[in-house]
């Protein structure tokens, strides 16, 4: 037996006439687009997560260049702490 009762010939006869219905070309391009679109999918995921990373980089290295102009570190905790209550 198969996936839930369906044996390998019965799969085999349905991609037989998915395939006589719609085509190679058309399969290909459809199976083309769909992992394209799983692909800007993923990308948009990871995007969205990097900004955030990226922020909390810069808030750091304003802080630290703060310091380092005024030679105060009070300042700087003071700018990162406020960066941290937004």
């Amino acid at each position: 037996m198969g996936l839930g009762g369906i044996s390998i010939w019965q799969l085999l006869i349905v991609l037989a006439i998915v395939v006589l219905l719609f085509g190679t070309k058309r399969l290909k391009g459809i199976g083309g687009d769909l992992g394209s679109a799983v692909k800007g999918f993923k990308k948009a995921i990871d995007s969205n997560e990097d900004p955030k990373k990226e922020e909390e980089k810069s808030q750091q290295k304003i802080a630290e260049d703060a310091s380092k102009t005024t030679g105060s570190e009070s300042k700087a905790e003071d700018v990162s702490s406020e960066q941290k209550d937004k």
